[in-house]
């Protein structure tokens, strides 16, 4: 049976890859069960790659560093591109203040670990491990243990501490919902309000009886209204039209206006009179609402359009036609003449078919060529980050150089390219399953090399002492940030109790509580507010574990 050594036993670089991907394999399928309405994911693999460890199955030491770190790289990379084109956006009014919110979540565990590392026995490193297993972040853990490798002490503490502490980081955000629900939430918190993004569209119809802005062009009113606004449509007379800048504004037009629910109130002011009709529902036949003009999706694929301005196209001067919406990974945008185009929007253009049909020329509508990742820019970017992860930073108090390591340098540069790789005319489009894959491998990768380390002591350790008091500190650290700045969001913030659990779960980075929330909160403010927080706290998260053990190791 020297075939299985071979597989099993024997460290060559065959048995690395059959032994990583079996703890992968066998992890993600148990990740599926749920208990209790929970269910771990992709974290499974950790505590399955713990299992084989501790029953003695290893992997050549250099080929699991390998493993290890080009898993974390491929993750936190993927990750990077796919929250950056909306990462500057969550600054926006609302956003601000759920980010902050969420800082704060990160500001308090940050500030309780390295005051528990003073107070108690537990040395810095393993703190730095309980906080990553109590708040769920393994890319924190990561760039704790780069750090640390680089300081020349050894990590293999931080990641057990990590797995002893991560079970009840799962499951103490979930607790602290349940407390925060039943000591301190009103009906009135329960209120499915609007979550405020100041980006969504809101179609709406007007009717023109300002007798000011008669006679007044359409780009007159849209300079003195400082409201962003598109107008789709116009009737007049019995007739509809593609209205252009320099159409002329007359009393009793009617207006199918696409802007932000927030300016509704305004433009009907500006304009005179808003109709009831709900021009919102999923349901609206555009097509039918009148003979002659036709409304149609079509998506970006051309990679000369990349980049590139709405306005800059000239479309509605050029064919006559009218952008009214853009849709970027499920995302309505307004589409303003300031908005950067990507490949893989979708836009809806409204106007007579054949010049709808001469726009899609233009744009491209070829879906099967979104199919084909650009593969070259992912291993650009890897290359980038790693160079940016590798440069010396030298800080004031610090005598050895910082730096950013596999988990921070790519992480912002994935960021970067995500947010501004358009406006320098690259590609960076990928499909959101081809995302997934990517991560989903990356993190799977990471997590059973990470539990296959961390296994061979960690029973031993869990029945030890100070396996107890990890335990304990990784609880308190999960449960007390999110109890004290839930009831700051919830009394202080005055935020709403749906808004309140996606913040917080978005600052612990932990998708298995907002499935909960999403489960027993009515609307969508959880997922809402959770895309809000993430990015930014993750990103803040992977540089805070390094910044802490530099400065106060």
């Amino acid at each position: 049976m020297e075939w299985i050594d071979t597989l099993f036993v024997e460290h060559t670089a065959l048995q690395a890859v059959v032994v990583v991907a079996l703890i992968c394999a066998a992890g993600m399928a148990l990740g599926k069960v749920r208990i209790g309405g929970i269910s771990l994911g992709v974290t499974f693999v950790f505590f399955v790659g713990i299992l084989a460890g501790h029953f003695g199955l290893s992997v050549d030491e250099e080929m699991l560093e390998y493993a290890e770190s080009f898993g974390l790289v491929l993750f936190v990379y993927s990750l990077g591109l796919q929250v950056g084109p909306g990462f500057f956006s969550s600054f926006h009014r609302g956003g601000v203040r759920l980010n902050l919110l969420g800082l704060g979540v990160i500001a308090i565990g940050t500030c309780m670990t390295i005051l528990l590392s003073r107070i108690t026995p537990v040395a810095l490193p393993e703190m730095m491990g309980v906080l990553c297993g109590a708040t769920t972040n393994t890319p924190a853990l990561g760039a704790a243990q780069q750090t640390l490798n680089q300081l020349g002490i050894p990590s293999d503490g931080a990641a057990l501490s990590c797995a002893v502490t991560y079970p009840l980081g799962v499951v103490g955000v979930i607790l602290a919902i349940l407390v925060m629900r039943r000591l301190w939430v009103r009906p009135c918190d329960l209120a499915a309000t609007e979550s405020g993004d100041t980006h969504s569209t809101y179609i709406a119809a007007f009717q023109v009886h300002n007798p000011g802005i008669f006679g007044m062009t359409v780009r007159e009113v849209a300079r003195i209204s400082h409201i962003p606004f598109v107008i789709s449509r116009l009737w007049r007379d019995g007739k509809v039209s593609i209205p252009t800048s320099d159409t002329q504004l007359q009393e009793g037009d009617r207006l199918l206006i696409v802007t932000t629910e927030q300016n509704a109130e305004t433009l009907t002011a500006l304009f005179g009179e808003q109709e009831q009709t709900d021009w919102n529902k999923e349901d609206v036949d555009w097509n039918a609402i009148d003979s002659r003009l036709i409304s149609q999706s079509i998506v970006i694929t051309r990679p000369e359009i990349n980049g590139k301005k709405l306005g800059a196209l000239r479309l509605r001067n050029s064919y006559g036609i009218n952008i009214s919406r853009v849709y970027r990974s499920g995302v309505p945008l307004l589409a303003t003449p300031s908005l950067v185009l990507q490949i893989g929007d979708r836009v809806i253009v409204v106007g007579e078919a054949p010049a709808v049909h001469n726009v899609e020329k233009v744009l491209g509508n070829a879906e099967k060529n979104l199919n084909e990742p650009n593969i070259a820019v992912i291993f650009i970017g890897i290359i980038l980050g790693l160079a940016v992860g590798a440069v010396p930073l030298h800080l004031p108090g610090i005598s050895a150089p910082v730096r950013l390591g596999l988990a921070g340098g790519p992480i912002i540069v994935g960021i970067l390219i995500g947010t501004f790789g358009p406006r320098l005319h690259m590609i960076t489009y990928t499909t959101l399953s081809a995302n997934l894959m990517l991560r989903g491998i990356g993190l799977s990768m990471y997590l059973a090399c990470l539990g296959l380390d961390a296994g061979a002591h960690f029973f031993d350790t869990v029945m030890r002492p100070e396996g107890a008091m990890w335990i304990g500190l990784g609880f308190a650290l999960t449960l007390l940030p999110v109890l004290v700045m839930g009831w700051i969001a919830l009394r202080w913030s005055r935020l709403d109790f749906g808004s309140t659990c996606g913040m917080l779960c978005g600052a612990m980075a932990n998708p298995m509580a907002l499935s909960y929330a999403n489960d027993t909160i009515e609307g969508d403010n959880p997922s809402v507010s959770y895309a809000t927080v993430y990015p930014l706290s993750m990103f803040v998260r992977v540089i805070l574990a390094q910044v802490v053990l530099l400065f106060f190791r």
